[in-house]
């Protein structure tokens, strides 16, 4: 089933997640509660199970049905994260969205820029799509930084776009199209090439967030 190739560079890899993942993974998500309870994805109809067996499950049974490419996140062979590739459509629109999480003890060690360069360079270069975006809450620096480092281009504020620690809150978009990195987006980051204000929010935009 595992047709999608992982990525590396340096210490930091991407790879599909596997069912064996569960136990690790849940371990960290409960270390890392409060790091993560604000920006984590939540439901209007209530509570979903913490069960990251059942997790697992699920992501991989989207990925069986090309809707969906969750990756693990690792550092010298430990998981530390996710990255997800959700969404997915393909035809004329050729595009899907990312989100990740990462362990707090390894915040800063340019971990999640790396995956989120490899994981869209594997989507433009393998997969075949045309287009991807993150969606970012404005309170979010961390991920802000994310998409400021790799060049992303800003393309609008989404009001009350996802259910989000128990309320719909609003979100910055930013994307990239094929067109936009022929040479990749980790090589293009890692050369210095990523245009240093794509991601720039102008100030109309953070004052209605």
């Amino acid at each position: 089933m595992d047709t999608t190739p992982p990525r590396r560079h340096g210490p930091v890899s991407i790879r599909l997640v596997r069912q064996r993942d569960a136990r690790a993974l849940q371990n960290e998500l409960l270390a890392n509660r409060a790091w993560l309870r604000p920006w984590e994805a939540t439901s209007p109809d209530g509570p979903v199970s913490f069960d990251m067996r059942i997790g697992v499950r699920r992501l991989l049974q989207q990925y069986r049905d090309g809707v969906g490419v969750p990756f693990v996140m690792e550092y010298d062979e430990d998981i530390v994260g996710q990255l997800n590739v959700w969404g997915i459509a393909r035809g004329s629109l050729a595009s899907a969205t990312i989100g990740y999480w990462v362990s707090e003890r390894f915040a800063g060690r340019g971990i999640t820029p790396t995956a989120v360069a490899m994981a869209t360079d594997l989507c433009f270069a393998e997969m075949g799509l045309h287009r991807m975006e993150i969606c970012i809450r404005p309170e979010n620096s961390a991920s802000l930084r994310v998409v400021a480092k790799l060049g992303f281009r800003y393309e609008g504020l989404r009001r009350r776009y996802i259910h989000i620690d128990g309320d719909w809150r609003d979100h910055y978009a930013f994307a990239l199209v094929r067109e936009d990195v022929p040479e990749g987006v980790l090589q293009r980051w890692l050369a210095g090439r990523a245009p240093q204000d794509a991601a720039t929010v102008p100030p109309a935009d953070r004052l209605h967030a």
